[in-house]
Protein backbone atom coordinates (compact mmCIF):
# COMPACT_ATOMS: atom_id res chain seq x y z
CA UNK A 1 0.00 0.00 0.00
CA UNK A 2 1.16 3.45 -0.81
CA UNK A 3 0.67 4.85 2.72
CA UNK A 4 2.48 2.07 4.51
CA UNK A 5 5.44 3.24 6.60
CA UNK A 6 4.44 6.93 6.61
CA UNK A 7 3.55 8.86 9.78
CA UNK A 8 0.10 10.33 9.85
CA UNK A 9 0.02 14.12 9.75
CA UNK A 10 -0.10 15.93 13.11
CA UNK A 11 -3.54 16.52 14.40
CA UNK A 12 -5.13 14.07 12.03
CA UNK A 13 -6.50 10.74 13.00
CA UNK A 14 -5.52 9.17 16.22
CA UNK A 15 -2.62 10.20 18.35
CA UNK A 16 -1.75 11.83 21.61
CA UNK A 17 -3.59 15.14 22.05
CA UNK A 18 -1.39 18.31 22.41
CA UNK A 19 -0.50 19.16 26.05
CA UNK A 20 -1.83 22.51 27.25
CA UNK A 21 0.07 24.68 29.78
CA UNK A 22 -1.71 24.97 33.08
CA UNK A 23 -1.78 28.35 34.82
CA UNK A 24 0.64 28.51 37.75
CA UNK A 25 -1.10 28.79 41.09
CA UNK A 26 -1.08 32.33 42.56
CA UNK A 27 1.57 32.87 45.19
CA UNK A 28 0.39 34.06 48.53
CA UNK A 29 2.59 36.48 50.50
CA UNK A 30 2.13 37.20 54.18
CA UNK A 31 0.82 40.70 55.03
CA UNK A 32 3.56 43.29 55.65
CA UNK A 33 4.61 43.68 59.22
CA UNK A 34 3.84 47.05 60.81
CA UNK A 35 6.94 49.20 61.35
CA UNK A 36 8.55 49.00 64.68
CA UNK A 37 7.84 51.84 66.99
CA UNK A 38 11.06 53.50 68.02
CA UNK A 39 11.21 55.23 71.31
CA UNK A 40 11.68 58.99 71.09
CA UNK A 41 14.74 60.23 72.90
CA UNK A 42 14.15 63.58 74.52
CA UNK A 43 17.13 65.61 75.63
CA UNK A 44 16.41 68.12 78.32
CA UNK A 45 18.35 71.24 77.26
CA UNK A 46 19.39 73.44 80.16
CA UNK A 47 17.34 76.64 80.26
CA UNK A 48 19.12 79.68 78.84
CA UNK A 49 20.25 82.07 81.50
CA UNK A 50 18.64 85.51 81.20
CA UNK A 51 20.95 88.32 80.23
CA UNK A 52 21.93 90.71 82.97
CA UNK A 53 20.41 94.19 82.57
CA UNK A 54 22.99 96.59 81.18
CA UNK A 55 23.33 99.92 79.39
CA UNK A 56 25.61 100.73 76.48
CA UNK A 57 27.33 104.05 77.26
CA UNK A 58 28.43 105.93 74.15
CA UNK A 59 30.46 109.12 74.44
CA UNK A 60 30.35 111.84 71.78
CA UNK A 61 32.44 114.97 71.31
CA UNK A 62 30.74 118.25 70.32
CA UNK A 63 29.65 118.26 66.71
CA UNK A 64 29.38 114.47 66.43
CA UNK A 65 26.09 113.28 64.94
CA UNK A 66 25.56 109.62 65.87
CA UNK A 67 21.77 109.78 65.51
CA UNK A 68 21.45 107.22 62.69
CA UNK A 69 23.70 104.76 64.51
CA UNK A 70 21.72 105.16 67.73
CA UNK A 71 18.47 104.51 65.85
CA UNK A 72 19.96 101.35 64.33
CA UNK A 73 21.13 100.22 67.78
CA UNK A 74 17.66 100.64 69.27
CA UNK A 75 16.15 98.54 66.48
CA UNK A 76 18.78 95.80 66.73
CA UNK A 77 19.32 95.82 70.50
CA UNK A 78 16.00 96.89 72.07
CA UNK A 79 16.85 95.04 75.29
CA UNK A 80 20.02 97.11 75.86
CA UNK A 81 19.39 100.85 76.39
CA UNK A 82 21.96 103.24 74.91
CA UNK A 83 23.04 106.26 76.93
CA UNK A 84 24.63 109.12 74.98
CA UNK A 85 27.26 110.88 77.10
CA UNK A 86 28.61 114.28 75.93
CA UNK A 87 32.38 114.56 76.36
CA UNK A 88 34.91 117.33 75.69
CA UNK A 89 37.74 116.82 73.22
CA UNK A 90 40.28 117.74 75.89
CA UNK A 91 38.92 115.00 78.18
CA UNK A 92 37.99 112.36 75.61
CA UNK A 93 40.82 109.95 76.51
CA UNK A 94 40.06 110.06 80.22
CA UNK A 95 36.33 109.71 79.57
CA UNK A 96 36.85 106.37 77.79
CA UNK A 97 37.61 104.77 81.14
CA UNK A 98 33.91 105.00 82.05
CA UNK A 99 32.42 104.39 78.58
CA UNK A 100 31.84 101.39 76.36
CA UNK A 101 32.92 103.41 73.30
CA UNK A 102 33.11 107.02 72.18
CA UNK A 103 33.00 109.11 69.03
CA UNK A 104 36.18 111.15 69.27
CA UNK A 105 38.35 113.53 67.30
CA UNK A 106 41.63 112.15 66.06
CA UNK A 107 44.50 111.83 66.43
CA UNK A 108 44.20 109.86 69.62
CA UNK A 109 47.40 107.85 69.85
CA UNK A 110 47.24 105.29 72.63
CA UNK A 111 48.26 101.62 72.52
CA UNK A 112 45.51 100.73 74.99
CA UNK A 113 42.79 101.81 72.52
CA UNK A 114 41.10 100.44 69.45
CA UNK A 115 40.49 103.36 67.05
CA UNK A 116 38.50 103.33 63.80
CA UNK A 117 38.54 106.47 61.62
CA UNK A 118 35.03 107.28 60.45
CA UNK A 119 35.06 110.41 58.31
CA UNK A 120 36.85 113.67 57.55
CA UNK A 121 35.35 117.08 58.29
CA UNK A 122 35.99 120.13 56.13
CA UNK A 123 37.13 123.26 58.00
CA UNK A 124 35.13 126.45 57.60
CA UNK A 125 35.64 130.13 58.38
CA UNK A 126 32.91 131.66 60.51
CA UNK A 127 32.57 135.44 60.21
CA UNK A 128 29.96 138.16 60.71
CA UNK A 129 27.10 138.06 58.24
CA UNK A 130 28.18 141.43 56.77
CA UNK A 131 31.89 140.53 56.48
CA UNK A 132 33.50 140.97 53.07
CA UNK A 133 34.59 137.34 53.32
CA UNK A 134 31.00 136.26 52.71
CA UNK A 135 31.23 137.50 49.11
CA UNK A 136 33.24 134.40 48.15
CA UNK A 137 31.84 130.87 47.85
CA UNK A 138 35.00 129.44 49.40
CA UNK A 139 38.13 130.78 51.04
CA UNK A 140 41.84 130.04 51.28
CA UNK A 141 44.30 130.82 54.06
CA UNK A 142 45.62 133.68 51.94
CA UNK A 143 42.16 135.30 51.98
CA UNK A 144 42.42 135.66 55.77
CA UNK A 145 45.40 138.03 55.66
CA UNK A 146 44.64 141.08 57.82
CA UNK A 147 41.97 139.20 59.82
CA UNK A 148 42.04 138.44 63.52
CA UNK A 149 41.83 134.63 63.84
CA UNK A 150 40.32 134.02 67.26
CA UNK A 151 42.20 131.32 69.26
CA UNK A 152 40.09 128.56 70.79
CA UNK A 153 40.43 126.94 74.20
CA UNK A 154 38.61 123.87 72.90
CA UNK A 155 40.52 123.79 69.61
CA UNK A 156 40.05 120.65 67.50
CA UNK A 157 42.18 121.51 64.46
CA UNK A 158 45.49 122.30 66.08
CA UNK A 159 47.71 125.31 65.34
CA UNK A 160 46.99 126.88 61.95
CA UNK A 161 49.53 129.11 60.24
CA UNK A 162 47.55 131.92 58.62
CA UNK A 163 49.95 134.19 56.64
CA UNK A 164 49.36 137.85 57.41
CA UNK A 165 46.81 137.24 60.17
CA UNK A 166 46.56 139.84 62.95
CA UNK A 167 47.58 138.64 66.41
CA UNK A 168 44.57 138.86 68.75
CA UNK A 169 44.78 140.95 71.92
CA UNK A 170 42.61 138.57 73.90
CA UNK A 171 43.13 135.06 75.23
CA UNK A 172 41.67 131.86 73.85
CA UNK A 173 37.96 131.29 74.31
CA UNK A 174 35.45 128.53 73.76
CA UNK A 175 34.02 127.95 70.29
CA UNK A 176 30.62 129.29 71.34
CA UNK A 177 32.14 132.51 72.73
CA UNK A 178 34.48 132.88 69.74
CA UNK A 179 31.60 132.70 67.28
CA UNK A 180 29.68 135.26 69.32
CA UNK A 181 32.76 137.50 69.15
CA UNK A 182 33.01 136.98 65.39
CA UNK A 183 29.35 137.99 65.06
CA UNK A 184 30.29 141.39 66.48
CA UNK A 185 32.86 141.83 63.70
CA UNK A 186 35.89 141.18 65.89
CA UNK A 187 37.79 138.47 64.10
CA UNK A 188 36.97 135.15 62.45
CA UNK A 189 36.87 131.55 63.68
CA UNK A 190 38.20 128.43 61.95
CA UNK A 191 36.39 125.27 63.04
CA UNK A 192 35.18 121.97 61.57
CA UNK A 193 31.86 122.20 59.73
CA UNK A 194 29.91 120.33 62.42
CA UNK A 195 30.94 122.80 65.13
CA UNK A 196 29.91 125.75 62.97
CA UNK A 197 26.51 124.13 62.58
CA UNK A 198 26.30 123.34 66.29
CA UNK A 199 26.92 126.99 67.27
CA UNK A 200 25.13 128.59 64.33
CA UNK A 201 23.72 132.10 64.78
CA UNK A 202 21.68 134.30 62.51
CA UNK A 203 24.32 137.04 62.60
CA UNK A 204 27.15 134.86 61.24
CA UNK A 205 27.77 132.72 58.19
CA UNK A 206 30.46 130.24 57.16
CA UNK A 207 32.56 129.53 54.09
CA UNK A 208 34.66 126.40 53.36
CA UNK A 209 38.41 126.81 53.88
CA UNK A 210 39.72 124.74 51.00
CA UNK A 211 43.38 124.56 52.06
CA UNK A 212 42.77 124.33 55.81
CA UNK A 213 43.40 121.26 57.97
CA UNK A 214 40.64 118.68 58.10
CA UNK A 215 39.37 117.06 61.30
CA UNK A 216 39.07 113.28 61.50
CA UNK A 217 36.23 111.80 63.54
CA UNK A 218 36.65 108.26 64.81
CA UNK A 219 35.27 105.58 67.09
CA UNK A 220 37.44 104.50 70.04
CA UNK A 221 37.20 102.05 72.92
CA UNK A 222 39.55 100.39 75.39
CA UNK A 223 41.20 97.19 74.15
CA UNK A 224 40.51 95.37 77.40
CA UNK A 225 36.82 96.30 77.20
CA UNK A 226 36.02 94.73 73.83
CA UNK A 227 32.61 93.12 74.34
CA UNK A 228 29.83 91.69 72.19
CA UNK A 229 27.97 94.99 72.59
CA UNK A 230 30.97 96.93 71.31
CA UNK A 231 31.28 94.54 68.35
CA UNK A 232 27.60 95.10 67.58
CA UNK A 233 28.00 98.88 67.60
CA UNK A 234 31.13 98.68 65.44
CA UNK A 235 29.14 96.60 62.96
CA UNK A 236 26.38 99.22 62.90
CA UNK A 237 28.88 102.01 62.29
CA UNK A 238 30.47 100.02 59.47
CA UNK A 239 27.11 99.36 57.86
CA UNK A 240 26.80 95.66 58.61
CA UNK A 241 23.30 94.25 58.88
CA UNK A 242 22.11 92.01 61.68
CA UNK A 243 22.75 88.93 59.46
CA UNK A 244 26.19 89.99 58.25
CA UNK A 245 29.17 87.92 59.30
CA UNK A 246 31.93 89.70 61.15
Amino acid sequence: MANQGRRPPRGSGRGTPARRNKAAPAQRFPPPKPPRKTAKVVFDAPPAEPEEPRTFRLGAVPGATPGKWIDAWRQRMPHVPLELVPIDVADQRAALATLDAAIVRLPLADDTLHVIPLYEETPVVVAAIDSHLQAADELTLGDLAGEVVIPLSDDTLGPIDVPGAVTPRFSAMTTADAIATAAAGTGVVIVPMSLARLHHRKDVDRRPLVDGPTSTVGLAWLRDRSTDDVDTFVGIVRGRTANSSR
